[in-house]
């Protein structure tokens, strides 16, 4: 009877799919802990959640999108990796791939995800990094938000826009370009559309994170940023412009480490953070839009827009495109 007690009780406590391998929990058991390297912010209440339920000793360590590339690689290479599981953009993922850095894992429970999110044995997508334009709601009238992202090249918008500097920032690069590939009916409108978004003098700012402040502040009206900053940034002034065309965004990857010194651990901590419940966290708190069936973040409307994934460019692709923005921008 008491035995019984104990699994029912391990049952209440740990998600079923997640508690689903039970050989894998012991193994993962026996090694005690996991590393987990990754470029999200604001996670370690999921890191908290997977600790308690399973006893392991699970770590994070956030690094920047822009410095995680060299980081992993000079640590692999000298064989001194120590995550044993990584996430971060795609493009970065695809790249570790190819220098020999990943294990491959299929988890049972992304089973429900999108058939195009397990492309390979190694990667598994789970989320979008969704790119929108969050706008000031005690400055913009609601009959002036934009419908169509074409409207940024409204002259009304002069010196009221903030983003991300499109000749230097490749996520930024990649999103416009993925506007000419998934949104523009031809590449002259898309011109027409960049020309105009030029004249009207955007302040640049060196990544998405420092686009919200103007806005909050006031000192700017409309950023090309990320929906989730209205989570985050709560009780800003904030709201996104619920535009007729798609959402665009970098999928977000993740993976185990070939020299993963915890494989069982890493293996349940990629099945815990897949689950309902820690993307329903990442969702709720952090505001990003994942992939597990059913999960939104808590924005008004998100649940009914379209978020489209866009495709990897090649670093040639980024440099070329970014020179090309610079001239657009005129930029120095």
């Amino acid at each position: 009877m008491k035995k019984l007690m104990v699994v029912l009780l391990a049952l209440v406590i740990v998600p079923a799919a997640f508690a689903a391998d039970t050989e894998l929990a012991k193994k993962a058991a026996a090694e005690g802990k996991v590393s987990f390297y990754a470029n999200m912010t604001a996670i370690q209440p999921i890191m908290d959640v997977f600790n308690a339920e399973t006893g392991l000793d699970g770590k994070y360590t956030r690094i920047s999108t822009s410095k995680f590339l060299p980081t992993v690689l000079t640590e692999f290479q000298a064989g001194k990796l120590m995550a044993d599981v990584l996430q971060a953009p795609l493009p970065v993922m695809e790249m570790l791939k190819a220098q020999g850095v990943l294990a491959p894992y299929t988890s049972p429970v992304a089973a429900g995800y999108p058939d195009w999110t397990r492309q390979d044995d190694q990667i598994q997508t789970f989320g979008i990094e969704y790119v929108g334009l969050i706008y000031n709601k005690e400055l913009v009238k609601p009959a002036d938000v934009p419908k169509r992202y074409q409207d940024l090249a409204d002259p009304k918008w002069k010196n009221k826009i903030v983003m991300a500097n499109p000749a230097a920032h490749a996520t930024t690069i990649s999103w416009l370009v993925g506007l000419k590939e998934n949104v523009f009916a031809s590449e002259a409108e898309w011109m027409t559309f960049l020309e105009g978004l030029a004249a009207n003098r955007p302040m640049l700012v060196k990544s998405f994170g420092p686009t919200p402040a103007p806005v909050e502040s006031g000192e700017k009206a409309i950023a090309i940023s990320m929906p989730k900053y209205i989570i985050t940034k709560a009780p800003a002034p904030l709201d996104w412009a619920r535009v007729e065309q798609p959402l665009l965004g970098t999928p977000r990857g993740m993976a185990i480490s070939a020299s993963a010194q915890n494989p069982n651990a890493a293996k349940l901590f990629m099945d815990f953070w897949l689950s309902k419940q820690a993307m329903g966290m990442l969702a709720t708190d952090v505001g990003e839009y994942v992939l597990a069936p059913g999960v939104f973040p808590p924005i008004d409307g998100m649940d009914k827009a379209k978020v489209i994934p866009i495709r990897t460019l090649s670093d040639e692709e980024i440099s070329q495109w970014g020179a090309t923005f610079k001239k657009i921008f005129e930029l120095p």
